[in-house]
């Protein structure tokens, strides 16, 4: 076991962690570590061979592969960008002036990093069978949309000939068109709630073209078979989501595909006493992407679940410069204090000490005046972030709790009509400081327009 100090650490090397390395490489954040337990950068992108990527941050239609690869080209103009893969992080403990991170890999062994600041970046997990509860037998043919996923696309096998998909979320639907285009019958995708949980676009792209059914308000209420699924058995479900076994219908299938949601992967936030928002499940944040903890930044699917990679990429961009502003200033402050008289150590160490405050301040861990708090008010489920900077402009992530038609969205003074609102889908907002009033929150709601 050894030690070494770093200027910054990035646990996860997914979309989230390669643009935050980059960004915060160009902002001077100094020597830089990238963590990863995989041993290929990229981390789900490599397996989302379907285009729809970088419509929006490069202005062109690529593939999960090429949209990385944007990125991993990028890190060889940085060498100051240090590459761990097949490293697990099992550690992190924050300490007054530096955050000391344990890994492990088979090369190097037992390594703690010190590093001035880290930026968490473990993306999120799919929801297992378990978390479901749904009755019947265990057969083979049970997968998450993950799984199913990359057995096709990376590994190069079928999981099945005929499937039936859990769960609407923009995976399953994605998945639903990729088992199709491979010869698999997709029987139908089921849904518990009376609406989709994914993008409108990936609704009609991958179920309206392609003729698959999609019961809303249904769900499988049982797995039937032994060795190999046989079948599963649907019903619809009531408005306390009870399901109505009269009505029940049995499809048969040798293959059941599960996209009943994501979880943001936060042991390790946890593990380093961070605050996490219940309506996310992600850390809560600040406009710098800045954590409870000060010198602990958070960005991608660690935060909330993203419905596009491109949110992710300037997401992480804030987090990335932000961390590095946060390591130039620790630098400054250390160069001035070894600068100093050693003559009185005790006046020194109180200069430095009142300045590690400040810099801390500055990040807004105890300045309320220099912040102001987002509220979810009517029909609003989530806000990232929950702490906007009061001097600049910040995008708020915006998730409803029930699907609407003909709104106005609005945040303090901000504005604007939509058409619809869904759950499943994020709403962009960006506010700037002409919007805040004096009031220490600033409430979001979503109410009917008026003609």
């Amino acid at each position: 076991m050894h030690e070494v100090n770093v200027d910054l650490l990035i646990v996860g090397a997914g979309p989230a962690g390669l643009a935050a390395a980059i960004a915060a490489a160009e902002a001077g954040a100094g020597e830089i570590v990238l963590v990863d337990r995989l041993a290929e950068l990229g981390g789900i992108l490599q397996q989302c061979i379907h285009n729809g990527f970088g419509l929006r941050f490069f202005k062109e239609e690529l593939t999960g592969p090429e949209y990385a690869q944007r990125f991993m080209d990028k890190l060889t103009d940085f060498p100051q960008i240090r590459i761990k893969a097949e490293t697990m992080v099992i550690e992190i403990a924050p300490d007054q002036r530096v955050t000391r991170v344990t890994t492990v890999n088979a090369r190097d062994g037992l390594v703690i990093y010190n590093a001035a600041a880290i930026i968490l970046a473990m993306g999120c997990r799919e929801r297992p069978r378990g978390a479901i509860n749904t009755p019947g037998t265990r057969p083979a043919g049970i997968y998450t949309a993950g799984s199913a996923q990359r057995l096709m696309n990376v590994e190069g096998f079928l999981p099945g000939r005929r499937a039936v998909i859990l769960g609407s979320g923009d995976i399953g639907l994605i998945m639903a068109r990729r088992l199709t285009l491979e010869g698999i019958k997709v029987e139908a995708v089921v849904e518990l709630m009376p609406y989709s949980s994914g993008l409108t676009r990936n609704i009609v792209q991958c179920l309206d073209d392609f003729g698959i059914p999609l019961y809303l308000g249904h769900t499988v209420t049982e797995i039937v078979g032994r060795d190999r699924v046989e079948g599963v058995v649907v019903a619809p479900v009531d408005s306390t989501r009870v399901p109505d076994q009269k009505r029940a219908f049995r499809i048969d299938c040798d293959t059941l595909v599960l996209s009943v949601g994501l979880i943001p992967e936060n042991e390790l936030s946890l593990q380093a006493s961070v605050l996490l928002d219940q309506a996310t499940g992600g850390p809560v944040v600040d406009s710098d992407y800045q954590t409870s903890v000060p010198g602990i930044f958070a960005c991608g699917n660690v935060v909330h679940v993203h419905d596009l990679v491109d949110d992710v990429s300037e997401e992480s961009i804030v987090a990335g410069r932000s961390a590095a502003a946060f390591v130039n200033s620790r630098r400054d402050e250390r160069d001035l204090c070894d600068r100093r008289d050693r003559r009185d150590q005790r006046d020194q160490r109180d200069l430095c000490n009142r300045r590690d405050a400040s810099s801390a301040l500055s990040f807004g861990e105890h300045r309320p005046d220099a912040f102001i708090e987002t509220k979810a008010g009517r029909n609003i489920r989530s806000i990232v972030p929950q702490k906007l900077r009061r001097d600049r402009p910040t995008v708020l992530y915006i998730r409803v709790a029930n699907p609407e038609q003909d709104v106005v969205i609005s945040a303090g003074g901000l504005r604007r009509k939509l058409r619809q609102v869904t759950p499943g889908e994020t709403v962009r907002l960006t506010v700037a400081p002409e919007h805040f009033s004096e009031e220490l929150q600033l409430t979001v709601t979503v109410e009917k327009s008026e003609a």
